[in-house]
């Protein structure tokens, strides 16, 4: 199963990029399932009202708008009920489902938990994502891995192993200890948030960004794909949407498509080996199938394999300068990454990457663990951290500094 994770600048139109995506790829006989949270612009595009559960929108082609509201609600009941001993503890006064209102953050929860559910029905051949607008995306589709490495340190395994001492610490204490169900519902967690990084991460997964051209996307852009890199997402295309034609006899559009024609052109270089795709301003906002097919008729629609940007490698790799410089280099692909908005922090095993406004904890591979860092540079696209062995910790009859 392929997923394709739409999204771009606010204000670019990738809610209706996203779902012309989908219609295209089921016009090509695939199953597709389009999920978003957005309402009125996908249901004036695909001309039909959505709900929570898959509508027939078209042949071939299911959409739904995920409800946080509910998710919230079932999600929110389900916990208090798992922990009603420890809440009991407290003295606190469980919630009644009509009281609760759904919290900030709660729409990414929800998508995730969609995605997810999408993907273990097994029931379609592709799914399309309408994500928020980039920056929120970038961070909706780091959480699943920061959230589980939260809960390893908060909650650690071999700790979880002291639970079978707790009726005996109850006793001692003269109070009760937690229960057991809230151990339980951490655990479920990490499967739950486990099952849908598996999905993210998937080589099956790519992002496709959707951008208006012309100078004010520009720098957001940029931002998006550093960010996007520096969590190992795989890129298959750009859209630059709402392109205007050239050769126009009047003044003022032919200055505006002139401006998007140069936009195009740094997109071009800037993305090079991303195919980036035009897709034509229809004057209006499609209303309807057969408007929404107009879109992308062609290159721009296909949702193959993820392309050359897709298959390379994002997680880094090591090259070995031991011989010729007595240094081990980490090279992390950052393209779109500038070098006043770099951040490198070393503390034990995990190196702590900062890309604008992004952050990402990296474990070391195990033969880093035992150098030190002695510089970093950006270059060609890419942060190449360079490590020295410690000849306190480095194996000598593995080559170390020393020579022998």
């Amino acid at each position: 199963m392929r997923t394709v994770l739409v999204t771009g600048p606010g204000g670019a139109g990738r809610t209706t990029v996203a779902a012309a995506t989908a219609l295209a790829a089921a016009r090509r006989q695939q199953r597709v399932l389009f999920l978003t949270l957005e309402s009125g612009v996908p249901e004036a595009a695909l001309g039909t009202p959505l709900t929570g559960e898959p509508t027939e929108a078209a042949p071939g082609l299911w959409a739904a708008r995920v409800d946080t509201a509910d998710h919230f609600r079932r999600e929110f009941l389900a916990f208090q009920e798992r922990a009603e001993a420890a809440l009991d503890l407290l003295g606190a006064t469980p919630l009644d489902e009509d009281e609760l209102t759904e919290l900030p953050g709660a729409e990414i929860f929800a998508l995730l938990h969609a995605l997810r559910a999408a993907h273990e029905a097994g029931a379609w051949d592709l799914v399309v994502v309408d994500l928020p607008p980039a920056d929120r995306a970038v961070r909706l589709l780091a959480l699943p891995e920061q959230a589980r490495r939260g809960l390893r340190r908060l909650l650690p395994a071999e700790r979880q192993a002291a639970r079978a001492l707790r009726p005996v610490l109850a006793q001692l204490a003269g109070v009760p200890m937690p229960a057991q169900k809230v151990y339980e519902t951490a655990a479920r967690w990490e499967h739950e948030l486990a099952a849908v990084q598996a999905v993210i991460e998937d080589p099956g997964t790519s992002v496709r960004l959707v951008v208006e051209p012309g100078p004010a996307g520009a720098a957001d852009l940029r931002t998006a794909r550093a960010g996007l890199a520096l969590f190992g997402h795989r890129l298959d295309a750009v859209l630059a949407n709402r392109v205007l034609p050239t050769g126009s006899a009047d003044p003022f559009l032919a200055g505006l498509s002139g401006q998007q024609q140069a936009a195009l052109k740094e997109l071009r270089e800037e993305f090079a080996g991303v195919p980036v795709h035009e897709v034509r301003h229809l004057g209006r906002d499609p209303q309807g199938l057969d408007e929404l097919a107009e879109l992308l008729d062609g290159p721009a629609g296909e949702t193959g394999e993820a392309g050359a940007s897709g298959a390379a490698d994002l997680t880094g790799t090591v090259e070995d300068r031991l011989a010729e410089d007595g240094l081990l280099v980490w090279r992390l692909p950052l393209p779109g990454a500038v070098r006043d908005g770099l951040g490198l922090v070393r503390r034990g095993d995990e190196l702590i990457i900062t890309v604008g406004p992004f952050r990402r904890i990296r474990t070391l591979p195990s033969a880093l663990r035992r150098c030190t860092v002695s510089g970093a540079g950006l270059r060609d696209g890419a942060l190449h951290v360079r490590f020295s062995p410690d000849p306190d910790l480095w194996p000598r009859e593995r080559g170390g500094p020393d020579g022998r």
